[in-house]
């Protein structure tokens, strides 16, 4: 973090890392929503977008009580590490509990391992992290919802190619000069999603320009 005039400046991995909002949560969309929501203003430092700590964590809190779950549905609230039984894992994703036992039975793509199971007489209850959850509900290639909020199936046949591999290859070759790390800043900063998102979307499209 940067200390300016006594103040605290974080960047927006640093202000996962800070927050209840989870460890590996995507902060973006707050940020693409910052008009409708009331998202502090970001102070570009070393060209990278950073945040008062103070006042963006004094938001994030008034933010939950008013919103405690965000645009898709998900709970982002509480502690990030609770381990949740399947009931937990649903009201989290904003789900019927119907939908985390066939995840059991045909996982999605980016389902994560249980952190622990219990053994019942009939079955076996796997525990999940609110962390592991809101890392599956932000991972872009898990298909757990679009844009307009409907599930999307484990086992869609045709996948639309991903306009944000281009924005990436095209941002890579407008600036050779700079680190993929801080063209994905740029691209964040410009286009929301978190700069985690962005350095994966940048791996994508470097990849197909070696091909």
């Amino acid at each position: 973090m940067q200390s300016i005039d006594g103040r605290q400046w974080a960047t927006q991995e640093e202000l996962v890392e800070h927050s209840n909002y989870g460890r590996v949560a995507s902060l973006a969309a707050l940020w693409h929503d910052r008009e409708g929501n009331g998202h502090p203003p970001a102070r570009v430092i070393d060209g990278v977008p950073h945040w008062d700590l103070q006042t963006w964590t004094q938001w994030l809190a008034e933010h939950h009580e008013r919103e405690p779950r965000d645009s898709r549905g998900v709970d982002r609230t509480g502690d990030p590490d609770e381990q949740l039984p399947p009931a937990g894992q649903a009201r989290v994703l904003g789900v019927d509990a119907s939908r985390i036992t066939q995840y059991a039975k045909s996982a999605p793509r980016g389902w994560p391992d249980p952190i622990r199971t219990e053994k019942l007489h009939t079955r076996t209850r796997e525990y999940r992290t609110r962390a592991q959850l809101w890392e599956f509900a932000d991972n872009p290639d898990s298909g757990f919802r679009t844009s307009g909020g409907r599930p999307v199936g484990s086992r869609a046949k045709h996948k639309a190619p991903d306009p944000r591999v281009q924005q990436a290859a095209e941002a890579l070759a407008a600036r050779p000069d700079m680190k993929p790390g801080e063209v994905a800043a740029l691209l964040a900063d410009r286009h929301g999603k978190s700069v985690v998102t962005w350095k994966r979307i940048i791996t994508q499209a470097r990849k197909g320009t070696q091909q």
